[in-house]
């Protein structure tokens, strides 16, 4: 999947083995100025990107026939199921149902389908839809929650912990308490995020979902050198990007580390005491917004310049990259090359 300045495009194989391409227009180049000033847009950039990421994983299992090879997989299962019990009803002398009657049944089914095929059609894609809606919103919800309780309430409570085995972390200076705090929930969170990416790389699904992430990644670095995009070129290319999705993650965390030294300190020149575990928490969630917007100039700025700041920014999130990004097979350069085509400026504004 790739996003323009006017276009967002995903290129998916489907069960043909054809390239399927999809477009739709980018939301971001509709919005009112306000919400494209820095940091405010890095928010709205961040949701759209979960909204537009969630509803393309679900559109591209469907193109691909993965929802038909579940459907097929359960109804082996059914099958299975329903031979095993009419051989027990079997053992046990039960009757046998008469097939006459069965076939009798199912005869007069076509007529039905036949004579209102349109409107079960109409009804069938209305309910998909909402259907696939609900989805989206559920997926959207629980992703950041489980982000949330993952990356902020459970290192908050894991340094509780910690102080309480460990009483030598506890300063008494507010500032150097705050500053213990940050570093040991920070370094937790890069932990936990490591640890979930190298654990879930393993599944195979995954892996080919990480080879397609390389292959995107390879696709615009030859963009970017102003070369042909056909599969040799892209090849060659390497597969870690300063301007990445997992660069961001990174740097939410270390700009988190940065703000949230500061809130002891604050907080104890405002009311003259340390927050409890349950507001430093609170205020953390209320800074998220801040942390995500920094860290999304941040991204941009990586992206668009080569220098020892950017090169510093971008080196956590390159190293991450050796987790989340693998290299792909042809197949999977033709479509990252296929999507990219789609989104490219036809005036050839290259500042995007």
């Amino acid at each position: 999947m790739m996003r323009g300045p006017e276009k967002t495009a995903m290129a998916v194989r489907n069960t043909k083995g054809e390239i399927v391409i999809e477009t739709s227009p980018t939301t971001t180049a509709n919005r009112a100025k306000f919400f494209k000033l820095p940091v405010i847009r890095g928010v709205f950039n961040y949701i759209d990107s979960m909204v537009i990421g969630t509803k393309s994983l679900m559109r591209s299992a469907e193109i691909a026939g993965l929802e038909e090879a579940e459907e097929e997989m359960r109804r082996e299962k059914e099958a299975k199921k329903a031979a095993k019990t009419a051989k027990k009803k079997a053992k046990r002398g039960d009757a046998v149902e008469d097939k006459s009657t069965v076939c009798e049944c199912e005869s007069t089914k076509p007529e039905i389908v036949n004579d209102s095929r349109e409107i079960i059609t109409k009804e069938k894609k209305k309910e998909s839809s909402a259907l696939i809606n609900v989805m989206l919103v559920l997926s959207v919800v629980l992703g950041i929650g489980f982000s949330v309780l993952l990356f902020i309430v459970l290192p908050t409570y894991l340094y509780r912990g910690a102080v309480y085995l460990m009483p030598f972390l506890k300063n008494d200076n507010p500032a150097v308490d705050s500053l213990i705090k940050s570093v040991f929930e920070g370094v937790l969170k890069i932990v936990i995020l490591v640890g979930y990416m190298a654990g879930v790389s393993l599944m195979k699904e995954i892996k080919r979902t990480f080879m397609y992430h390389g292959a995107e990644h390879k696709a615009i670095f030859c963009y970017e050198a102003g070369l042909e995009l056909t599969v040799e070129n892209v090849r060659k290319q390497k597969r870690f990007h300063p301007r990445c999705g997992t660069s961001f993650l990174i740097l939410m965390i270390l700009v988190g580390i940065f703000v949230s030294f500061f809130i002891d300190p604050l907080f104890y020149l405002i009311f003259g005491f340390t927050p409890i575990t349950i507001v430093r928490v609170l205020i953390k969630l209320l800074l998220l917004p801040l942390i995500v917007g920094v860290g999304y100039e941040l991204i941009k700025i990586a992206g668009r310049h080569d220098n020892l700041f950017t090169r510093i920014i971008s080196a956590p999130g390159v190293w991450l990259q050796k987790i989340t990004t693998k290299e792909p097979d042809d197949g999977m350069i033709e479509c990252a090359i296929a999507a990219l085509t789609e989104v490219i400026p036809d005036n050839g504004e290259d500042n995007w």
